[in-house]
């Protein structure tokens, strides 16, 4: 059991992580990623939304019947991310106004439903919380470094999470890529990382 849960965990880390191996969850990776503040923060809000998720529906699963399941699953979902969304407009305004409705669509992110339908409704709670704890690390992760890829190269700045300080990492001379916090930068820079990440993969 105990082997279980820490395999469960594992996987979202490197084998299954979301944005890089899975390829899910890429609206919010290409669109908050501008600063390393945001990507963190939308990786924590997720990240608790598919933890609380996958518990509730590992405990209601032989009671959720089988036609209706996906509805519930939204509702389930739609309820964390209302609670997420209440706690960061209460403690942490800033950040909320930044990730604007991007914090709503994690309703629909497919790897919240994609964990509660393909996981949770079929484990109990113990793994399931693993799973999306680690797929939740995972995806804050992965955010959290395309961040760092695009904000110092294309800003010349890092954004240090929670506080908000932005620092200057190159002198006054720098000129940034600005391309790189542009919509198509973004793409750029998912795809240079995809390329890593099959190329480690395969060693």
């Amino acid at each position: 059991m105990a082997k279980s849960v820490v395999q469960e965990f594992t996987k979202g880390l490197w084998t299954e992580i979301p944005p890089f191996r899975l390829v899910l969850g890429l609206c919010p990776t290409l669109a908050v990623t501008k600063t390393v503040e945001n990507g963190f923060g939308m990786g924590i809000a997720t990240t608790f939304v598919l933890v609380c998720s996958n518990a509730l529906v590992s405990l209601l699963r032989n009671l959720i019947p089988k036609q209706v399941r996906i509805a519930c699953y939204i509702v389930v979902i739609a309820t964390f991310v209302t609670v997420v969304e209440l706690l960061m407009q209460a403690f942490a305004y800033p950040l909320f106004q930044q990730l604007g409705i991007f914090i709503p669509l994690i309703v629909v992110n497919c790897i919240v439903l994609g964990r509660a339908e393909a996981f949770a409704s079929k484990n109990s709670v113990m793994p399931s919380l693993a799973d999306g704890l680690g797929m939740g690390i995972g995806f804050t992760l992965a955010l959290t470094a395309l961040s760092i890829f695009r904000e110092v190269l294309g800003s010349g700045t890092f954004t240090i999470p929670i506080s908000g300080a932005s620092l200057a990492i190159f002198g006054p001379s720098f000129k940034p890529f600005s391309f790189l916090v542009e919509a198509p930068g973004a793409f750029v820079c998912l795809g240079l990382m995809l390329c890593v990440m099959n190329m480690l993969g395969k060693k």
